[in-house]
């Protein structure tokens, strides 16, 4: 379990990594090349203005924190809504890069089987303050 978790974590904190550094210093070479929806919607992101800095912010972050195993639970959970939110992109916009989506849900999933322990407490249905 401890290697699998270590797999997981290395796996998905360096795709992160490098996709959010990628969209600030752009040296990976690949530009898709999207027309229709999948075009209107990335643009529309792109035109908001804030939306891509943010999230490329929060998974650079999450990223070295998953890397380094600092806070690793907590940014398991933050990014785990990209990686539902990239997967289902790649699945339903993009079905031909389902691949991709897969390669960021599965390991998010499994961290959060193997820090199931750490969020117990974010399971209290009436909290007592």
């Amino acid at each position: 379990m401890k290697k699998a978790t270590l797999i997981s974590r290395i796996i998905l904190g360096f795709i992160y990594l490098v996709f959010g550094l990628d969209y600030f210093f752009h040296f990976i070479p690949y530009e898709p090349n999207h027309t229709g929806i999948v075009a209107a919607f990335k643009k529309s992101l792109v035109d908001i203005g804030y939306f891509y800095p943010m999230i490329k912010s929060i998974q650079i972050v999450g990223g070295i924190s998953l890397l380094i195993n600092q806070y690793a639970p907590f940014f398991a959970v933050v990014v785990f809504p990209i990686s539902v939110n990239v997967f289902l992109y790649h699945t339903i916009l993009v079905p031909s890069a389902w691949w991709m989506g897969v390669l960021l849900l599965v390991p998010n999933l499994f961290l959060g089987y193997a820090y199931r322990k750490y969020y117990s407490g974010m399971f209290i249905r009436k909290p007592k303050l």
